[in-house]
Order: structure tokens, then C-alpha cells, then sequence
């Protein structure tokens, strides 16, 4: 026990034979519960676990049969958890990238009731520069930016950091069959918990990479994906949280702005286009084009600006 809090280790783990047991030695002995999922994988990754069972009764192992994806294998173990009535799940992927001498910072926060969500911001440190791959970098950062518009969360970054703990409560308030099952599970969840009003908070935690581990990720894909993935769920929110719950008129100025900034961009670039290979321009033309760049912008900050505000005590 932690605070007097149960606490469940949720490993979610695809052909992960090299690091899983060092993933799963390295737990401290206050953890009360760990839930291993399987997610089909084709190596000796069960065969691991089961060898390291013998001699940590804690573990228990779970296996699909199916490959649900990291966020399919996650809600597995939230569900696990909350069977076993765990006070709070705490993610730590199978390939020993999250540092467990991290684990009772990021278990604070929610153990002491002060958030409801605590994930992991590897950003905090100034080694995470020169330790993150660069592209993994900078792509993580476009998808933070993308998140904390999508989301409401202004305050948090790093959105891929997996390392999470989350509180009981805040499980049974989101419905876990809808969590979204790939790589872009960290930010729907991000998304399901504003709307469900619960607190979320950044812990700083070490950047831990080129221990041996082997990611599937193709950045750019990923890239596409959880950006379209964002964009549906920010319109959600919006629907769900500021038009059915309780109306706000931020979905006005974010609905002029979404009309009158792209559609001054594009005027803007036809006007700019025709100016080089056709000729002068109508000042008319350029002048309207330009008012709806500016309008635009003005009314999608004004929309973020109010998302803040209504956001503030979500913040710990």
C-alpha cells in the first residue's frame, strides 16, 4: 500500500521477452497488485511472466487472444483493477522505458487526492533533449499542442508519456469499452476525463531510452492518425461539454473562427498565386482576405482563451 491506498501496476505488453522481467523485478514492494496483459504477443513474453510468478505471488497475467492495440491492452488492466477494488492503476509499459523511482511522485498527487490523474512530462528535463530520439521530439511536441486544444488540459504536455496513475473514481466516471485501443490512447483519455470534470496533473519523470527496447511506431503514421483522432475528439467535447451540459459561447468564436481563418488562408494564397504568374490583384481582394485571416485568428483565440478559463479548476 501507498498513503494507505491500494495500488495496481498495469503492464501492457506486445513480444516483450527482452525487458519484461526487468520491467517486473524493478517494482517496489508497496505495490499491491500486478496485472500483466499479453496482448498476443508472438515471442516468450508469457513465458517470462510466468517464470518470474513463482516467486512474486502480486502477478497475475492476462492474455488476449486477439491484439487489441497498447490502449485495448490498458483498459484490460483498468478493468482488472477495478474488479480487484485497487485504489489507484498505475501504466508502466513492459519494455522497463518508465523508471520506477518515479513511481511514488507520479502516485502522490492522487493518492494524497489532489488530482484524479496523474501523468507523466518527461519535457520537465532539460536532459530530455539530447536523451528523446528528435523526431520522436519535436512530433511529440505538434501532438501536446494538438492535445491541450483538443483536450482542455492547457496545463499538461508530453501527452504520449504513458506513465500514468489514475484514481478509482476516475475510472468508474469514463466509460473504459469506449477508450481508444492504439498509440493515440493516452490523449482520448486526456479528452474522456475533462468531460467527466476530474483533475489532471504533470509529474516530472525521467526519460529513459536505448535500453534495448524495439518500438513499432512509425512516427509519421502515428502523426496522421492521432491528429485526425484529436480532431474528432475535440469536436466531441465541444458538443458534449459547452452545447448539451451547459452552453458557452466559445462555440461561436470557434465556429467563425474555423470558417474565417481558413478561408482567408486560402483566398490569401489564390491572390497570392494569381499575383506571381497572372498579374495585379484587386486591393478589394486582398484587403477582405486579410481581414478574415486576422478576424479568424482573433475569434480562435478568443474560443482557446475562454477554454481556459473554464477549465482552471481542473487544474491541481
Amino acid at each position: 500500500m501507498f498513503e494507505n491506498k491500494t495500488v495496481a501496476i498495469v503492464v501492457p505488453a506486445h513480444n516483450e521477452e527482452k525487458l519484461i522481467l526487468r520491467a517486473l523485478e524493478t517494482l517496489p514492494d508497496w505495490v499491491d497488485r500486478v496485472f500483466v496483459i499479453d496482448d498476443c504477443s508472438r515471442d516468450k513474453t508469457a513465458e517470462k511472466v510466468r517464470q518470474h510468478m513463482a516467486g512474486d505471488p502480486r502477478v497475475e497475467l492476462i492474455q488476449h487472444t486477439k491484439n487489441q492495440g497498447v490502449g485495448g491492452a490498458i483498459a484490460t488492466g483498468y478493468k482488472a483493477s477495478l474488479e480487484k477494488d485497487c485504489d489507484i492503476a498505475v501504466v508502466m509499459a513492459g519494455d522497463a522505458q518508465m523508471d520506477p523511482n518515479d513511481l511514488e511522485a507520479l502516485i502522490l498527487p492522487v493518492a494524497e487526492d489532489k488530482a484524479d490523474y496523474a501523468k507523466g512530462n518527461r519535457l520537465f528535463t532539460g536532459q530530455a533533449w539530447e536523451i528523446i530520439p528528435r523526431y520522436r521530439y519535436i512530433g511529440n511536441a505538434a501532438l501536446s499542442l494538438m492535445t491541450k486544444i483538443a483536450s482542455g488540459y492547457w496545463h499538461v504536455a508530453d501527452s504520449q508519456c504513458g506513465y500514468t496513475a489514475i484514481s478509482r473514481e476516475a475510472l468508474q466516471k469514463i466509460n473504459i469499452d469506449k477508450i481508444y485501443p492504439r498509440y493515440g490512447m493516452p490523449n482520448d483519455l486526456l479528452v474522456k476525463l475533462n468531460v467527466a470534470e476530474q483533475r489532471v496533473c504533470d509529474v516530472q519523470v525521467r526519460p529513459v531510452y536505448n535500453i534495448g527496447e524495439v518500438s513499432g511506431i512509425r512516427v509519421t503514421s502515428i502523426i496522421v492518425s492521432i491528429s485526425w483522432l484529436l480532431i474528432n475528439r475535440f469536436f466531441a467535447r465541444m458538443v458534449n461539454k459547452y452545447i448539451i451540459r451547459d452552453f458557452h459561447p466559445l462555440v461561436f468564436f470557434y465556429i467563425f473562427g474555423l470558417i474565417a481563418f481558413p478561408s482567408g488562408a486560402i483566398s490569401g494564397v489564390y491572390l497570392l498565386l494569381y499575383r506571381l504568374l497572372e498579374g495585379p490583384v484587386s486591393v478589394t481582394s486582398a484587403l477582405f482576405s486579410a481581414f478574415l485571416v486576422i478576424s479568424g485568428l482573433q475569434f480562435l483565440l478568443f474560443a482557446m482563451w475562454f477554454d481556459m478559463e473554464s477549465n482552471k479548476h481542473l487544474k491541481p
